[in-house]
Order: C-alpha cells, then sequence, then structure tokens
C-alpha cells in the first residue's frame, strides 16, 4: 500500500516543492502501529513544522526485500518524479540468508536507476542479529556503506541507531519497533535527508522577500 501525503504549501516559493519517495520495508510500513506513527509519517509532519514545501510518497511494503523493490522502482519513478529516493531495504534479504552478491547489485541498480531519473538518492543501512555468523552479518552491513561510496550517495549507517539495543522499544515479535521508537529512528535519517530537500529550498525561502499570493485562496 502507498500512502501519499497531501502537499506541503509554502507560499514564498510554492515552485521549491519536493517529492520524496520512500522505498521500505516494515520498518517503513508502519507495520503493527497505528497509522500515522511510523518515521515516515513523522518525517511530514516535521517538514510541515519547518514549513519547507514538500510530498512525502511511503511506498514501502511489509516483507519487501531489494529485488522487490528494484522491480517496483521503474513504476514508481515514472510516476512520481521524485527529487529525494529514501531506499531502507535489505533487511528481509539477510534474514532469508539471500545472496549478498544478489543484495548489492539490486542496491546499485536502485541507486543507478534513482539517479538516471534526476533523484538524489539517501541509503539506509540495516543490522542483523549475530546469530547469522560474523562473517555474514559483517559482509551484509559493509554492502551499504560499499555501494553509497561507489555511488557518492547519502547513507545512513544504521536505522535504528540507538534503538536496537532497547528491548522496552521492540514489540512483541522482537522485530519491529513501538512507535516511541520512531521519532529517534526519524532522527536518525534527518541529518542525511535535510540537505537535500531543505537547504535550496530554505535559501530561496529567505532571498523572497515579496509574498506570492493565489488569486482566490488564502
Amino acid at each position: 500500500m502507498i500512502a501519499i501525503s497531501a502537499p506541503i504549501v509554502h507560499a514564498a516559493n510554492h515552485s521549491a516543492s519536493k517529492t520524496v519517495l520512500v522505498l521500505g520495508d516494515s520498518l517503513s510500513a508502519e507495520y503493527g502501529l497505528t497509522r500515522g506513527t511510523g518515521w515516515v509519517a513523522l518525517l511530514e509532519k516535521r517538514l510541515q513544522e519547518k514549513k519547507i514545501p514538500s510530498t512525502v510518497i511511503n511506498a514501502s511494503i511489509s516483507g519487501e526485500t531489494t529485488s522487490g523493490g528494484k522491480a517496483r522502482l521503474d513504476k514508481l519513478l515514472i510516476q512520481y518524479h521524485p527529487d529525494v529516493v529514501v531506499i531502507e531495504l535489505g533487511g528481509n534479504d539477510a534474514l532469508r540468508g539471500l545472496a549478498l552478491g544478489a543484495s548489492e547489485t539490486n542496491f546499485r541498480d536502485m541507486v543507478i536507476a534513482s539517479k538516471k531519473a534526476k533523484a538524489k538518492v539517501v541509503l539506509i543501512g540495516m543490522q542483523i542479529p549475530p546469530n547469522y555468523g560474523r562473517d555474514y552479518t559483517e559482509r551484509f552491513f559493509s554492502i551499504y556503506a560499499k555501494v553509497a561510496k561507489e555511488q557518492q550517495t547519502a547513507l545512513v549507517p544504521f536505522l535504528l541507531e540507538g534503538v536496537a539495543d532497547k528491548p522496552e522499544l521492540f514489540q512483541a515479535d522482537r522485530i519491529h519497533m513501538v512507535a516511541a521508537a520512531h521519532p529517534a529512528i526519524l532522527d536518525n535519517v534527518w541529518p542525511q535527508l535535510s540537505p537535500l530537500i531543505g537547504q535550496s529550498v530554505s535559501s530561496s525561502i529567505k532571498q523572497s522577500t515579496t509574498p506570492v499570493t493565489t488569486p482566490g485562496k488564502k
């Protein structure tokens, strides 16, 4: 299910509105949460509070893998023409023990496709429990930094930094986080995402000295 926010409009610079596409799995799809309490919904609220003109499209699906995200991405790029693509995938690849080489290729292909569509990319890293073996877990985690460095794209090293080590922030399944964890999750993403959607908008708003009014609208 794809959730699309209403555009957040600032009168001073309507033309600078940004479209953010989040392509993720259950951690971004509000699995087990009341709708509107996940980090993507909180992102939308933060952008609104900061008066950054934007549309947030949450194309995350519970259980999604990198291959599934790759298969869906081209259509999403054509449909929404995003300015920024946030890729939060990989956890389900690891939990299923899928080949790391395939996951790496899928990440690379998604980043390249997004850049060809003139979108900036934020790649979000994930870690898996050590019971999968040290070699596999370390190689899996290193994929994100490798692809981000190679493709010169923004990287959030670990989505659950500061929350994964707190048992009280997990749902009963011990995999997904409760709503109370999602503000911190957004704080992990924000430093890498905000420069891509906020700096140019903020600069142009500051330079605008005459308010722009649309006839017939307040």
